[in-house]
């Protein structure tokens, strides 16, 4: 699952590629953005964690990881 956490007054997104279900991370992002000083805490199909300040998170969104092709496609 692709999770990407969009930053206040930070250009670029974070990107995490969780192993975690759309539910489960719906579930994570309602959880912390219900307190002022919450974290949203996501794991990354390595165990990396990526800690982000709730009060910090623009947008979060959340997509089935694309699945990369490898060769070439004839039609």
């Amino acid at each position: 699952m692709e999770v990407k956490i969009g930053v206040l007054h930070t250009a670029r997104e974070i990107v995490v590629d969780s192993p975690q279900t759309p539910d489960e991370v719906q579930q994570l992002v309602a959880d912390a953005l219900k307190s002022v000083d919450g974290q949203l805490v996501l794991t990354d199909e390595r165990g990396r964690k990526v800690i982000v300040p709730a009060n910090l998170v623009a947008y979060v969104d959340i997509a089935k990881a694309d699945s990369r092709r490898v060769g070439f496609v004839t039609e």
